[in-house]
């Protein structure tokens, strides 16, 4: 390797948060340096972003390097590693590399974002591909998805293992098993770093095995009478597969409710997963079957407003129905932030008489994420120079660091969105940092996460709104006005707000009376002058300091 050259890792999303995997990988000097970027995925809007769905990293960085960018890897499916690729691919324009079942949702969203001129390629499961200085194999893990790969990056500066999602599933019931002797022959050829899943560094033990999960929920969906309802998430195809089975075990027949399930399994079948199962009925036939011989396969286990599940729950699904009698199985996990959202469902749905049996009851749900065990046993197997932990929060980092030390793992570097960290040559270091950030899906159309209407939305949640209009003539008087009105307060008592109003409008006319006669003549002074004076009126007659807007009316005298 020329001693000017070195090689890089710099995540752009997935440090210190879980989701929203963006990594890029750099090889080269200052006068010809050539990227690679791993995952464009997606994290999700909470009550801190109000009015946004969808959460994508900011590439303003990698934007620049552009014609020095060979291609775009995609690891597997899950909308953390791939959701952002239909928003994003334009910005690049550059190849992508994914397996087939990976493949097949990309190219939805890469039709539904109209960018039919898309250079997708297909890798075959365990095949190679070479671009520019880098030669990368993909190699077989299990997941709880179809098609996790980890990628062995080759470069003139050594070998990277960027393990993607992984778990160690002795029988993963959907797909080839996990493939140890690669990763042990890989780790006898020298590995330089492994850029490694953080997810569930503090569980003690190993995640489990989809084929237990298939055992339970077989008992769990023989034991009820009613209709049943599974919850679970759709990506996870060999879930699907166990609770399909389940369901002919017991003779009953299946109906896929929810947009994402519908998208999920027929992308499976295209790819030859999820064979000889029988067809699936429509939600408008359903209804009509014995509840004893109906399974609904729905979304929402996380309790999001507008999936199926709570639709169901607030009695407004146009074709699905539960109640007395009727069972809701919860085979996921709580992911952490959807707590109270998911214990909401579940209330409405006790109180309508159903049934609710979670993985806290039932052995219904395994992790998709390596535990303790797993991850010794990967180093083990892989002995890098240097652990990179990724895909975790600043705790899930810090302590997988200190695992790895722990395992005698020479060097553990703990990045953050926006590090650059040289792995060769000489000793890894965090050597830049360069800027990073979030940008928002608003509708149709990607804005900055500091835009002004996002900060505007969070000031009207916390404070509510209030409005001044004033009619002002051409020399400076006012003729009408000033009248305030509020928006986001409630009082108990109607003729409180009412005094709340009188006063405000009181301090208004005051601020107004107060201004000097060539002052009212420009409505900018008029302007500034009452948001000004009403922000400290507010405060003192509501307890708040709302959002507050002017309008100033100009009529001839």
């Amino acid at each position: 390797m020329n001693k000017t050259e070195e090689l890089w890792f710099v995540p752009l999303g997935g440090c210190n948060e879980i989701g929203m995997n963006l990594n890029a990988y750099a090889y080269g000097n200052d006068t010809n340096r050539r990227w690679i970027l791993v995952d464009m995925g997606v994290s999700f809007g909470d009550e801190r972003t109000p009015g946004i769905d969808v959460i994508m990293p900011d590439t303003s960085f990698i934007e620049d390097f552009i014609d020095d960018i060979e291609a775009i890897i995609l690891t597997h499916a899950h909308e953390d590693h791939i959701g952002a690729v239909g928003h994003l691919w334009s910005r690049f324009k550059k190849p992508l590399y994914a397996t087939p079942f990976t493949a097949e949702l990309i190219q939805g969203k890469l039709n539904e974002a109209g960018a039919h001129d898309a250079e997708l390629n297909t890798v075959p499961l365990e095949g190679s591909i070479s671009v520019g200085p880098f030669d990368i194999t993909y190699v077989t893990l299990t997941h709880s998805i179809p098609e996790p790969n980890g990628l062995a990056i080759t470069t003139p500066a050594g070998t990277i293992l960027h393990t993607g999602d992984w778990k160690i599933d002795p029988d993963p019931v959907i797909g080839p098993p996990f493939d140890s002797r690669f990763l042990e022959k890989l780790g006898q050829e020298g590995v330089l770093a492994m850029v490694c899943d953080s997810t569930n560094v503090f569980e003690e033990g190993e995640a489990g095995s989809e084929a237990s999960c298939r055992e339970e929920l077989i008992k769990v969906i023989g034991e009820q009478t009613g209709r049943v309802a599974v919850t679970a998430f759709a990506s996870n195809v060999a879930r699907v597969d166990s609770i399909i089975r389940a369901a002919e075990f017991h003779g009953r027949h299946v109906c896929l409710v929810g947009r994402s399930m519908h998208r999920i399994t027929a992308a499976a079948k295209a790819v030859g997963l999820l064979k000889d199962v029988a067809p699936f009925v429509d939600e408008k036939d359903a209804g009509f079957l014995p509840p004893e011989t109906v399974l609904y396969l729905c979304t929402g286990s996380q309790g999001e407003p507008r999936a199926a599940l709570s639709r169901i729950a607030r009695n407004d699904h146009p074709n699905v129905t539960l109640g007395e009698g009727d069972t809701v199985i919860f085979s996921s996990r709580v992911i952490p932030g959807n707590e109270r959202g998911i214990f909401d469902l579940q209330n409405a749905l006790a109180d309508s008489g159903i049934r609710i049996i979670t993985d806290r009851m039932r052995p219904i749900h395994v992790s998709g994420h390596p535990c303790r065990d797993e991850l010794r046993r990967m180093y083990q197997w892989v002995r890098p120079e240097i652990s990179v932990p990724v895909h975790g929060e600043r705790r899930h980092i810090l302590e997988h660091a200190n695992f790895a030390k722990s395992l005698q793992i020479k060097q553990a570097v703990t990045p953050r969105n926006g590090d650059v960290i040289r792995l060769a040559p000489g000793p890894a270091a965090c050597i830049d940092e360069v800027p990073t950030g979030r940008v928002f899906l608003d509708g149709n159309r990607l804005v900055p996460e500091h835009a002004q209407g996002v900060q505007e939305r969070r000031k009207l949640a916390f404070a509510g709104q209030l409005s001044v209009s004033v009619a002002i003539d051409t020399s400076g008087q006012v003729i009408d006005g000033p009248v305030v009105t509020t928006r986001g307060y409630s009082e108990t008592d109607g003729r409180l707000l009412d005094e709340s109003l009188d006063a405000l409008d009181e301090a208004a006319e005051g601020i107004l009376y107060d201004m000097k006669p060539r002052a009212l003549s420009d409505d900018s002074a008029v302007e500034k002058a009452l948001v000004r004076g009403l922000k400290k009126a507010c405060e003192r007659t509501l307890g708040k300091r709302p959002l507050i807007d002017v309008a100033v009316m100009r009529l001839d005298a």
